[in-house]
């Protein structure tokens, strides 16, 4: 997830300098602060790869990832957009100001805090927006710390640290929690209960992603028996799993959600059965519900892909006389 952030925090911050000044291509008397401008101004061919650490740019070529990175620095540079101000600060407590004319809306990057530390500087940053020169409230408050790094004389990004705070007692974020739950149960004339939250679909009371993770499944074993022949279909769910490294294979054969190969999910518990023979040629596919209510149905299926469901909560009752879902 961290790794999954400090990607999105990049391709945020390249569109949002693209437009910027560069600092200046002196990297002798440049400072951590005009690096990282310059890293995402997209001004200057390479400079986004420039600031990159060697040990990550390694990593890349191997990887034959180098190229694309390549190709969305000169995206970067290519950016043009109508309307909009951007000015970047080498000093100052700015970093970045970026303005519409047209809307009235301008967005700050704010340096809280520059810390350097020989060939080491961390730039913590904050963000405001306004609308009309007025500042505009927002539940969360994300700050994020740039830790810069030299290497052979070039600052380099080497680590982005990203923070969310959300004040749980912040008036403007109570007032439009409970003015959303207000507008969801006007819409639903009461606030509905777990028997009620469910979806009719022909007289079906089951979750409409119940029935589209039944049609995953379905399809996770038509593909699963197609590809491992000797094996045919499979009666552990594990084996459909979408998570792991390496190759796919016949106990991790990356075709389901991994949440969904763990049996449970959307208040259902999956289950698969009644594999038989070499290869297995059928199977059996149940969900039940977890909860015994009379408002959520037992689904099943089987290797025919029709889906069917009973009222009373037994697996046994659909299989053997099932209504079908159309």
């Amino acid at each position: 997830m961290k790794k999954l952030a400090s990607i999105m925090v990049l391709v945020w911050l390249a569109t949002a300098c693209a437009w910027a000044q560069p600092a200046g291509d002196n990297s002798a008397t440049q400072t951590a602060r005009q690096a990282l401008i310059e890293m995402f101004s997209g001004k200057t061919s390479g400079t986004l790869i420039k600031h990159l650490p060697a040990a990550t740019l390694n990593a890349l070529l191997d990887s034959g990832a180098l190229a694309n990175l390549q190709q969305y620095s000169m995206l970067i540079s290519q950016v043009q957009t109508k309307g909009k101000s951007f000015e970047t600060f080498d000093t100052g407590s700015l970093l970045l100001v970026a303005e519409d004319a047209q809307t009235g809306q301008k967005f700050e990057i704010k340096v809280d805090k520059d810390s350097q530390r020989g060939d080491a500087d961390d730039i913590d940053v904050s963000f405001l927006t306004y609308k009309d020169n007025k500042p505009q409230p927002t539940p969360f408050l994300p700050r994020m710390t740039f830790a810069m790094k030299t290497e052979m004389g070039v600052w380099k990004l080497n680590e982005i640290q990203v923070t969310v705070r959300v004040p749980l007692a912040d008036p403007d974020l109570l007032k439009g929690v409970t003015q959303a739950i207000k507008a969801r149960s006007g819409a639903a004339g009461a606030v509905p209960t777990l028997n009620q939250a469910s979806i009719s679909m022909n007289g079906v009371g089951s979750d409409a992603s119940v029935l589209a993770a039944m049609q995953s499944i379905l399809k996770a074993e038509n593909t699963y028996s197609g590809t491992y022949r000797a094996t045919g279909y499979t009666c552990t769910l594990s084996d459909l799993d979408g998570f792991g490294g390496g190759a796919p294979n016949e106990h991790q054969a990356m075709l389901i959600p991994s949440g969904l190969a763990g049996g449970r999910k959307y208040g259902y518990v999956f289950t698969l059965s009644g594999c038989s023979g070499a290869p297995a040629n059928n199977f059996r596919l149940v969900a039940v519900p977890l909860l015994n209510s009379p408002g959520r149905r037992t689904l099943c299926s089987d290797q025919s892909g029709a889906i069917r469901y009973s009222t009373d909560g037994n697996p046994a009752t659909c299989l053997a006389g099932g209504i079908p879902v159309e």
